[in-house]
């Protein structure tokens, strides 16, 4: 499990390898992505709290990157942070996010962003519930859910 110990160490000595890596021109990724999410995903943006479609999602499912579809979250570990954007407390694999320091807008955050394809997705806090205490707070522009097949 990791911690917010883990997160500084990624965010200050270097991130873990990714599985693979995609990359692509803007071109490339305005063809497959919209205005939206490229302005989010691409560009480093936020969509406004209580907006994204996947805030008060509650199916079970796995949330992949809406760039390259690398897995990120299992819905398992979604809670509602009531801070308006789909919140988890671990990623899915060590090493499916990558994490920078960011310190805009005159504050120290850590940005979580795909390990596979840099898509911003959003930032990871310390104040997140027991055991780990993290909250990954992350843009529903920035994921999809693929909601589990239920066969009985």
């Amino acid at each position: 499990m990791l911690t917010w110990k883990n997160i500084m160490d990624f965010a200050v000595n270097g991130n873990p390898e990714p599985h693979r890596r995609v990359e692509k021109t803007d071109e490339e990724w305005k063809e497959l992505l919209t205005p939206h999410q490229f302005r989010i995903a691409r560009l480093k943006g936020t969509e406004a709290p209580h907006s994204g479609a996947l805030c008060s999602a509650h199916e079970a499912g796995k949330y992949g990157c809406v760039c390259c579809g690398t897995l990120l979250f299992d819905s398992t570990i979604k809670f509602e942070s009531s801070s308006g954007w789909p919140s988890f407390t671990q990623p899915i694999q060590e090493n499916a996010i990558k994490y920078e320091k960011d310190t805009a807008f005159g504050m120290v955050r850590v940005e979580v962003m795909c390990n596979t394809c840099d898509a911003h997705l959003g930032h990871v806090f310390p104040d997140g519930p027991e055991p780990s205490g993290l909250r990954y707070c992350v843009n529903s522009e920035s994921i999809t859910l693929e909601k589990e097949e239920h066969h009985g």
